[in-house]
């Protein structure tokens, strides 16, 4: 997975609790979001104002290990090529680490060579270290303080 996009934090929650988080997707992720994003083979769109629309399908589900999206179709209307997404994967790793949980963030595809890369990239480093961050440790995530 080398050159993805990855970003990895601890909690004093279960690795239950984080994975129970990420799949309240609208808990952490700003936009609007349409479909169930907490079932396996389930696909949920996500709308950002005019600059992001993707469609995201449920390709892994391990209840406290592992969750992965895979992007069907995307749209990024700030870059040259807007499906720079699609066929993306976006995975979520969780593992117990003594007596905390680590939570790995990877965008398999999101590359530096990409024109997206920079925005995307600082984009989840928000959405993932901040606002995913908080709801997992407070119960309430930050989805739309970062608006460009």
């Amino acid at each position: 997975m080398s050159n993805n996009y990855t970003t990895t934090f601890t909690v004093d929650q279960s690795p239950e609790e984080v994975c129970a988080a990420v799949n309240n997707v609208r808990g952490w992720w700003s936009g609007e979001i349409d479909g169930r994003t907490d079932q396996l083979g389930a696909e949920f769109t996500y709308r950002y104002q005019d600059l992001h629309r993707s469609t995201q399908k449920i390709t892994e589900l391990v209840p406290g290990k592992k969750v992965t999206w895979h992007v069907k179709d995307a749209a990024i209307n700030f870059v040259k090529d807007k499906a720079e997404w699609n066929g993306t994967d976006i995975v979520f790793e969780i593992a117990k680490k003594g007596d905390k949980t680590e939570l790995r963030f990877t965008h398999v595809g999101l590359r530096p060579a990409i024109e997206c890369y920079g925005k995307c990239a600082g984009a989840w480093g928000f959405y993932i270290n901040d606002s995913l961050r908080s709801l997992i440790e407070t119960g309430k995530g930050d989805p739309n303080e970062k608006e460009d």
